[in-house]
């Protein structure tokens, strides 16, 4: 496959900001899912909660205006919106377990065809558990979404008919973001909502160690 088929990063934010409604509380996870917030459409509110006791928040802070008291929970610092309100660890889990955030958006290593993920560890002897918030993340959100490159480094799919390393959640994705295609996961199976420019239905299912099936509303 070409490797100027697929789309980008920046794209691939913007394919899941696109879906997040207006007016949501999200919550967006470490590392790629934070692309996310700079591409929610013009004229669109949306209302970011962070499990270590803010929401409201804001854009990163620029260099020179950070607050030392003012991070998210990858330890970034960020800004706060007019309104914004902190609030006691606890209390931020007790939103998330509650059910009290429309949305959150993750990473993985990987998602099976009945929307199990896996997104802290590899299993290796020498990895460092990273779990965070993600348990609590994908029992106490309805609407889990997770973006993330269609294959390794190394060209294994992270799509698989089943999870090989430590599981956060079964059955807890609801729809998969990657540089080739929108998946939905529908009835545990993998339904494809969109194929990205240049991707072949046949292409992607060669790249992918589940079965797919073209969903009835494709674009």
């Amino acid at each position: 496959m070409e490797l100027s088929k697929g789309w980008n990063l920046a794209q691939m934010a913007q394919n899941v900001a696109n879906d997040i409604p207006d007016g949501a509380y999200v919550n967006l996870g470490i590392g790629m899912p934070e692309l996310v917030a700079g591409f929610i459409p013009e004229g669109r509110e949306v209302i970011y909660h962070t499990e270590n006791g803010l929401l409201g928040m804001g854009e990163v802070a620029e260099v020179g205006y950070e607050d030392p008291e003012l991070v998210n929970a990858g330890k970034k610092y960020v800004t706060a919106i007019p309104g914004a309100a902190y609030f006691h660890h606890a209390d931020s889990f007790a939103m998330i377990r509650g059910g009290h955030i429309d949305i959150c958006v993750l990473g993985a290593y990987q998602i099976s065809e009945e929307g199990d993920l896996a997104n802290w560890s590899t299993g290796d002897e020498d990895a460092i558990p990273a779990v965070g918030g993600a348990m609590d993340l994908v029992a106490g959100v309805e609407n889990i979404f997770v973006i993330t490159k269609h294959c390794t480094k190394s060209g294994e799919s992270k799509i698989v008919k089943h999870c090989t390393y430590p599981l956060t959640g079964k059955n807890v994705v609801s729809r998969i973001y990657t540089d080739l295609a929108i998946i939905d996961v529908v009835d545990k199976k993998l339904e494809v909502r969109e194929l990205a420019p240049g991707i072949s239905f046949e292409e992607l299912q060669e790249l992918t160690a589940a079965e797919l099936y073209m969903s009835n509303y494709s674009i």
